[in-house]
């Protein structure tokens, strides 16, 4: 992270310290959608392998038990909930949390984790497709307006941040390795499928009268653990092919927001640069704080995830706070902080 980078985050966690004191948070909801980076536990309620609901995930967080996270503690939009002020995380939309309707009145996470923009990515593993939890949240709005009437609900929807994360899964668990898609379109092709979802999503979004949305980058797939055993050949170094799909896609997600925001002039819509951060990180983590950028703590740190990371996972490190991944593909709760940090700096005229 930059050093321009870390001072706005700063002043921006001072902001919110501040604003906090006043028992107030700087947007009235936070919304989440997308894969397992912001899942927190929709798959837990889910007939699907794709979990995180045991041992060791949560080892490090809170109350140190395992909340459907993909990591040993806090996901970045933890951090970001309590920079924004919020006196705790949305719940995740299916958990028995969020059936108190004055209780998502602070926001609700729709996020699942091996979803994408591609439907066919969730149906694969048997969890939320994107357009599934679009469909949950005009049940979310539904409520909503139930609760607190039709202006103040439209004032909330309109006021309130909403978050997208999602893409990975789409290459790494589905793309990369299904002969019918790899054989059928090109990764630019492919792209070109994910980012028409996409606006899609936004537009869909907009017309439910939703006009803050973040939207994070496809991280440096190339350099993930576990895309690395699975496609690097018996190398250690970062796939560079898969890296230049992944700068392709952000590429196209960056001129297609700018297009959304041409098209509507009152959407305010921020795309937010995890790859570099990310890309920092594992190529110079002695800088960033950390020891270890290309094994992941849990068991031999190469393709372990979800039911793979367990309890009985040999060779799990016992201090994740030196460690950049947590797991194959998912961030330690030290990376997640700084990662956060990033998106803090980079989303300012979300929360002005």
């Amino acid at each position: 992270m930059g050093f321009p980078s870390m001072v706005v985050s700063s002043l921006l966690v001072i902001v919110s310290v501040a604003w906090v004191a006043n028992g107030d948070s700087l947007v009235p909801a936070l919304i989440i959608f997308g894969d397992s980076v912001v899942d927190v536990g929709n798959n837990n309620n889910l007939n699907t392998l794709i979990k995180a609901d045991f041992p060791p995930y949560g080892r490090d967080f809170v109350n140190h038990l395992p909340t459907g996270r993909f990591s040993n503690g806090k996901i970045a939009i933890d951090f970001t909930a309590e920079d924004l002020g919020f006196p705790s995380y949305p719940p995740a939309y299916l958990s028995q949390e969020a059936r108190d309707n004055n209780r998502i009145l602070t926001g609700a996470n729709f996020a699942s984790a091996a979803s994408g923009y591609y439907d066919g990515t969730a149906q694969l593993y048997a969890a939320i497709p994107l357009t599934q939890q679009l469909t949950y949240y005009r049940e979310f709005q539904a409520r909503v307006v139930d609760t607190v009437g039709r202006a103040r609900a439209n004032d909330l929807f309109a006021s309130a941040i909403h978050l997208l994360s999602a893409g990975s899964s789409d290459f790494i668990q589905n793309y990369y390795i299904s002969p019918l898609l790899n054989r059928a379109y090109t990764p630019d092709q492919f792209s070109d499928n994910l980012i028409r979802s996409y606006s899609t999503f936004i537009q869909n979004l907009y017309g439910l009268g939703v006009r803050r949305i973040g939207v994070t980058t496809l991280p440096p797939t190339g350099c993930l653990p576990a895309a690395i055993t699975l496609f690097g050949a018996g190398s250690n170094e970062c796939i560079t092919r898969l890296n230049q799909d992944a700068i392709l896609f952000n590429s196209k997600l960056n001129s297609t927001s700018q297009s959304l925001v041409n098209r509507f002039p009152d959407l305010k819509l921020v795309v937010f640069d995890i790859y570099q951060p990310l890309l920092d990180m594992i190529t110079r983590p002695a800088e960033n704080g950390f020891f270890e950028s290309r094994r992941a703590c849990c068991g031999t740190g190469t393709v372990e995830t979800s039911m793979l990371c367990n309890a009985r996972s040999v060779g799990t490190c016992s201090n994740a706070t030196a460690y950049v991944f947590w797991d194959g593909f998912h961030p330690t709760e030290s990376a997640n902080r700084i990662l956060a940090g990033n998106l803090l700096a980079q989303g300012i005229s979300l929360i002005s």
